[in-house]
């Protein structure tokens, strides 16, 4: 595959009539290792944020052995490209020949539940199918359900049992299993450290409740990354305060502590290039959209940062909507994406920190979808990682003495 130095350059290249996919091997792998040397615990990759294999390779090359797969096909998939890796099945609704396949073909021993009715079921499928024996090296989470309150997007009503639901579940669990464990998640993009102290004081609660004893804590994904309008605090601060209260929980002196970041480890990964296809006044109609990589933006208005890749630009920045290439009139992007004001069609921009649900997400509704992949070797546009971001930590850690 041939590499470039950056947008500009693929851009004059290959001046190209459908999107094109930039990667930066070089971001993704300092992410993980940032997550591999500070975070106090082992780090699982959420798969579902961005499933190539090409950078699920980057991952385990910088130190990341556990995934959190979500589906069979994930398992599947990482299993092939990652024989050695660690594989937890954390979607805690799974299918009984999911869980068969997961356990007896790909070596999955970890599973996630938030019901009985989960529990029977994996207990169920993985018996020995000749002697109907139990599996008696079963590894179970019970997924708690928290608040989202801290975060952008909220996960706090689809999964998890309740605080009064928890502590029958873990002792149900007990029962079936030979290391166990709770998880939560406090939804995508947590914009405050304190999104896990909360949680992690409704997991006390639930474990007291419970009286069993607990191998691990997993402390989910939610971790941020940056974007226009959304500047995190240092995630030094979200480690330091995870760990202070993950030591002050009635668990097991050896118990683990466990994270799932996904789109911590993978927002910097990609952007993309997109065309102007026409203007209309401040509105753009880009050759992606709400069914491609910009599904975030046109769902839920998330704003990325954009750069035009034109040198004869000269006009002041302007506020611009997008609409992308189908038909379909939901295919339409808010913004603001500021853009010099004399753009124009035939024009290309770069669209940044696609890495996470981004490609990941792109169909082929409406004929439209295609999209090639190059890599560059510039920085990402925005970075937590790179040392860009310098501030001073936050007051946001306190400490239990």
């Amino acid at each position: 595959m041939h590499i470039y130095p950056d947008a500009k350059a693929v851009a004059r290249a290959l001046r190209p009539d459908e999107p094109i996919i930039l990667n930066r091997p070089h971001a993704a792998r300092r992410a993980a290792r940032f997550f591999a040397d500070r975070f106090p615990g082992k780090v699982l990759y959420a798969v579902k944020a961005n499933p190539a294999p090409d950078l699920i390779a980057v991952l385990w090359g910088a130190g990341v052995t556990h995934y959190d797969v979500a589906s069979i096909a994930e398992v599947r998939l990482v299993r092939a490209a990652l024989p050695d890796a660690t594989l937890c099945f954390m979607h805690p609704i799974k299918t009984p020949s999911a869980i068969r396949e997961a356990y007896f073909q790909h070596g999955v021993k970890t599973f996630s539940l938030d019901s009985v009715e989960e529990l029977e079921k994996i207990v169920d499928a993985c018996r020995d199918p000749e002697t109907g024996e139990p599996a008696s090296d079963l590894r179970l989470c019970v997924r708690l359900r928290v608040s989202s309150e801290y975060s952008e997007l909220s996960l706090a009503s689809k999964f998890g049992c309740d605080l009064t639901e928890a502590p029958l579940l873990l002792q149900q669990t007990r029962q079936h299993c030979d290391w166990l464990g709770i998880c939560f998640h406090v939804g995508s993009q947590a914009m405050s450290p304190f999104a896990f102290v909360q949680a992690l004081d409704r997991t006390r609660a639930a474990i007291a409740e419970a009286s069993v004893v607990i191998d691990m804590i997993d402390v989910g994904g939610g971790f941020p990354s940056i974007y226009p309008g959304m500047e995190p605090p240092p995630l030094e601060d979200y480690f330091a305060i995870i760990h202070q209260h993950f030591y002050a929980l009635p668990i097991a002196y050896n118990a683990e502590l466990w994270c799932e970041p996904g789109r911590a480890l993978c927002a910097e990964y990609s952007s993309m290039i997109v065309k102007v296809e026409k203007r209309r006044g401040n509105e753009l109609y880009i050759n992606d959209g709400a069914y491609g990589a910009l599904y975030d933006a046109a769902h839920v208005a998330w704003r990325f940062p954009v750069e035009a890749l034109e040198d004869d630009l000269r006009d002041a920045k302007e506020d611009f909507a997008f609409y992308g290439p189908t038909c379909d009139d939901a295919d339409y992007m808010a913004g603001p994406f500021a853009l010099p004001g004399d753009i124009q069609a035939g024009d290309f921009i770069e669209i940044g920190m696609l890495g996470a649900y981004g490609a990941a997400m792109k169909t082929g509704f409406n004929g439209f979808g295609d999209a090639r992949v190059v890599v560059v070797e510039d920085e990402p546009m925005l970075s937590l990682f790179n040392g860009t971001r310098v501030r001073e930590a936050s007051n946001n850690v306190v400490s239990l003495r």
